[in-house]
């Protein structure tokens, strides 16, 4: 399989970043301690000030024509029709089995045309699928994946920082909607107020060149050092999303794992029209749910890692652990974990088998961290 790379290849190298393959990608999973990174210090700056990633792996596809909404409402669980045009929405891609196809951001950039966000790992199959259960819709479907070199600037003084670059009003734009405007001197880029880190921030959508990329990139860097702006790699991605219990596709999510499991159900709107995979869906919770997904923090010493075993006090395997990581910002051992519904409450004591032995944990609200409200 050849490995692909983003415009932004040779920067990563260039900065000494130690690059990883991720889901069919050369990617930068950390930038070196010497220029004030590493996976904890990326972390916290998203936390405290603010941090970028490239993030051009992801996935877009438009569609647009008359019916481009009903198109939408057929292939997504959530209410698109409820969208203004520059709003955005959580939502997911299901199987007619009501488990995930592929969690996806749907933005309505205009009256018929919506844009969709999804996985780097699934790219060419939710194209695939979207495209195959669109075909009775009047709308065009285009992969629009590798158009757009995508960088995401996160944490709360990201604003301060795409400001200097942008004659866009950022003060009005909401979270979880967009805005066009001029950014580094590029004429009509598409900027989200939208992320994967549980913090404030933007991603912006500019052309995939590689000598327009590098340009924005460094202009970001440079804008930023008056805020302490570092970069970010995967590393960071991964334990900031974690502490903010937002789901990743193979690990909380998949074709394996339904809408109730997940605990997602909130962004699932049985109540619209037909979509796919709402049949199954009224089927499984009618019989109930078995497992939920929930969230671990560690009582005894020792990390839950990805695919660990969780097991009662008495010692029974009762589940897995989906994610798990230390939490930089919140200086614990945190998990989330598929376990039976009645290990579930929060309180629940269990333990995670690491080499050969159980750990305690106990079963804790989530989000493990939440974003300050601002004053």
């Amino acid at each position: 399989m050849t490995i692909r790379k983003t415009a932004l290849n040779a920067v990563h190298r260039q900065m000494g970043a130690k690059m990883v393959e991720f889901n069919g990608w050369e990617m930068p999973v950390e930038y070196p301690a010497a220029i004030g990174c590493g996976i904890i210090n990326e972390h916290m700056a998203v936390r405290t000030g603010v941090g970028i990633f490239d993030v051009s792996h992801m996935g877009d596809i438009r569609l647009a024509g008359p019916q481009a909404l009903a198109a939408v409402q057929h292939i997504s669980m959530n209410d698109a029709s409820k969208l203004a045009v520059g709003q955005a929405q959580y939502s997911a891609l299901l199987y007619p089995e009501g488990t995930f196809v592929d969690d996806v951001i749907v933005h309505r950039l205009a009256e018929n045309e919506y844009l969709l966000v999804i996985n780097a790992g699934t790219r060419e199959k939710d194209f695939s699928w979207v495209r195959d259960n669109t075909r009775q819709f009047d709308c065009a479907v285009e992969n629009l994946s590798d158009d757009f070199t995508q960088i995401a600037i996160q944490g709360p003084k990201a604003v301060n920082l795409l400001q200097k670059l942008t004659d866009a009003d950022l003060s009005a734009v909401k979270f979880y909607w967009v805005t066009r405007g001029k950014v580094c001197g590029l004429q009509n880029i598409l900027i989200g107020r939208t992320g994967y880190t549980a913090e404030d921030g933007f991603e912006i959508y500019i052309p995939s060149d590689e000598a327009t990329s590098t340009r924005v990139w460094n202009e970001i860097l440079a804008a930023g050092r008056e805020f302490g702006v570092v970069p970010c790699g995967l590393g960071a991605r991964n334990t900031l999303r974690l502490e903010g219990c937002l789901a990743l596709y193979g690990h909380e999510i998949s074709d394996t794992i339904n809408v109730w499991e997940a605990k997602l159900d909130r962004f699932c709107k049985m109540e619209k029209s037909e979509f796919v995979g709402r049949v199954a869906l009224e089927k499984s919770k009618a019989a109930g749910v078995k497992r939920l997904l929930v969230g671990l923090e560690m009582t005894e010493r020792g990390i839950a890692r990805d695919g660990y075993k969780v097991l009662s006090t008495d010692g029974r395997e009762i589940g897995y652990v989906t994610s798990g990581s230390p939490a930089p910002f919140l200086k614990k051992n945190i998990a989330l974990a598929y376990v039976p519904v009645e290990f579930a409450p929060v309180g629940t004591q269990v333990k995670v088998e690491i080499r050969g032995l159980g750990a305690g944990a106990v079963v804790v609200p989530t989000p493990f961290y939440k974003r300050p409200k601002k004053t």
